[in-house]
């Protein structure tokens, strides 16, 4: 897989160092060279200096041939310009954006050509609340360009779901069990796989299945 980093920062560098590791093609653009020559030697991955806000940037990395870029430089209005360019220009299939201040998550949708933005603030809340949540619906990730979204449920004990099997819940054709978690182990689900009190499910699906699923899982 040919994957294109904008951003040599601690996560930049950690993303692009674990990728290419694991095998993958990997760019690395920093803007600043001299953050580059400071990088730790030798390195499975390629480095380029240079803006990744301009085309001829993009087009020196390779990105028409690339499968994922990831924008993850410390400034939203330029990873929002990398990943509207990577869309639009070089229709790079996964754009992935990093979102650092809160208040901008809402800018990082698929107008701007972005497909998962990446909210450190609005992970660690969606993990504090999954931690400490029983019987409500806890979103975990967004994937913006098609409406899907990952969420999760942890069974209270008057959940309608208790004692039924996964074929019996009738889920809406827009949603679908990914996982479930029960005990400290991951279960690969079956439609005849039974649901009892304390059951932690992982669900991908559109938002509007979401009321349907709430009501089909959740206590009332």
């Amino acid at each position: 897989m040919k994957v294109v980093i904008v951003g040599a920062g601690a996560v930049g560098t950690f993303l692009a160092e674990d990728l290419s590791t694991s095998g993958h093609d990997v760019v690395l653009i920093e803007e600043d060279a001299g953050v580059i020559g400071r990088l730790p030697t030798p390195r499975k991955y390629t480095t380029m200096a240079g803006d990744a806000c301009e085309v001829p940037t993009l087009q020196l990395a390779g990105a028409a041939g690339t499968d994922v870029i990831v924008a993850t430089t410390g400034d939203d209005e330029d990873n929002l310009v990398i990943s509207l360019l990577a869309k639009q220009e070089f229709a790079i299939p996964r754009v992935i954006a990093r979102v650092n201040h809160p208040k901008n998550h809402w800018l990082f949708n698929e107008t701007w050509g972005v497909d998962i933005a990446v909210s450190t603030p609005h992970l660690l809340s969606a993990l504090v609340e999954e931690a400490v949540s029983v019987g409500t619906l806890v979103r975990l990730l967004n994937f913006n360009a098609s409406d899907a979204r990952l969420v999760e449920v942890r069974l209270a004990a008057g959940s309608p779901a208790i004692g039924a099997t996964i074929a019996d819940l009738g889920l809406p054709r827009g949603a679908t069990v990914v996982a479930l978690l029960r005990e400290g182990r991951v279960l690969v689900p079956r439609g005849d796989t039974g649901l009892s009190s304390g059951d932690e499910i992982l669900l991908l699906m559109t938002g509007d299945s979401e009321e349907v699923v709430r009501n089909l899982l959740v206590s009332q």
